[in-house]
């Protein structure tokens, strides 16, 4: 009887939770902004030893669905030891609307301290960040106009893992596609905590109303998640862009040893969210792993393969109904080990995250 009440238990507390998120999730994604303006954007994008990807964003900057005259791309190369400086150099020569940059006397150690330049020599109000080795589609800054033309403070959008061959690039790619669903539910929950920095964009005048990077001096990390914290702190609007044509693709790591390196400097951030984030954050993540490891309680008591059972079906349909409009593609079978995958490297991942430092590059 014990067993029964317990796995019942377990199962309603697992499913209010679920739905809840599912609910966010559903409301977030419905939102739409539509305004008729192309507003000035300055793009920022922070470069280290970035030369073998340099040529491909430049090339998806040049296709931009977006006037030339209404946008500046603003490179800042943070002390790279190979070609990055010189052959940015070429490959801008004679676009007007980019500029190169070198990030000396940084304000603030890391990444922060040349996206850092970048934002204070902006000619705009509005300000879009992405990442040297990003693959944005067409209809990304037009998407990224919109909503914060519509009024929103900060805003981020799908960025994509793109899945290979191999093992560990299936494990990123599903992560990635399992954060990106959460992510986009905290904010209809009004719980935002964390968005990619590929695909990331903000008021200017906001931002310096939160003390920019000043506050975020905790890690290295955090150019994105904690500005979010700090944007959350004060009540900021913060939306999220999920419209077709806007999001900003990436190749997964080609090694273990890069996935834990990139794991362990994004979970580190998280270690410095508020408390509420911080208790979104746990309380899903050990429902899930209660439920998903309630079948090895099975052989006390057939009861408990109900909270396993919930949970599995929970998680195929909105895997499988979402996916694509997340920007992914897995095949059913490769969900069924990928799921378990995933909840045992959340923990592994957050052990790892507890010690150590990590570098910018």
């Amino acid at each position: 009887m014990e067993a029964e009440v317990l796995s019942y238990s377990a199962s309603v507390f697992f499913l209010l939770i679920a739905v809840n998120v599912y609910k966010g999730y559903l409301y977030q994604i419905k939102q739409t902004s539509v305004t008729f303006s192309k507003p000035n954007l300055s793009l920022i994008i922070s470069v280290k030893n970035e030369e073998q990807n340099i040529l491909t964003l430049v090339d998806k900057l040049d296709k931009q669905n977006y006037p030339i005259e209404n946008y500046e791309v603003i490179f800042v190369d943070d002390c790279s030891s190979d070609r990055t400086y010189n052959k940015i150099n070429e490959l801008i020569s004679g676009k007007i609307n980019f500029t190169l940059l070198k990030a000396d006397n940084k304000k603030y150690a890391g990444k922060k301290g040349a996206l850092d330049i970048g934002i204070s020599s902006a000619k705009y109000n509005l300000i879009v960040i992405t990442d040297a080795d990003c693959k944005p589609e067409q209809d990304w800054l037009l998407n990224i106009a919109n909503k914060l033309d519509y009024g929103y403070d900060f805003v981020f959008g799908i960025a994509p893992l793109q899945s290979g061959k191999s093992l560990v690039k299936k494990i990123s790619a599903f992560e990635n596609l399992k954060n990106t669903f959460l992510t986009i539910s905290a904010v209809g929950l009004n719980i935002p905590y964390s968005a990619a920095a590929r695909n990331f964009a903000f008021r200017k005048k906001s931002f310096e109303r939160i003390g920019g990077y000043s506050n975020t001096t905790e890690t290295l990390s955090g150019d994105d998640d904690l500005l979010l914290r700090e944007a959350l702190k004060n009540k900021m609007l913060i939306g999220t862009i999920t419209e077709p044509g806007s999001f900003v693709f990436s190749d997964s790591p080609n090694s273990f040893d890069e996935y834990f390196a990139q794991k362990k400097r994004h979970l580190q951030t998280s270690h410095y969210y508020l408390l509420k984030q911080k208790l979104f954050l746990a309380v899903w993540h050990l429902t899930n792993l209660f439920s998903l490891l309630s079948i090895l309680l099975a052989f006390v008591s057939a009861y408990f393969a109900l909270p396993f059972t919930i949970k599995i079906i929970y998680d195929f349909y909105v895997l499988l109904r979402h996916q694509q409009e997340l920007g992914h593609s897995f095949k059913f079978y490769e969900l069924l080990y990928l799921i378990f995958i995933y909840e045992i490297f959340v923990v592994l991942n957050f052990i790892n995250s507890i010690s150590g430092k990590v570098e910018w590059k």
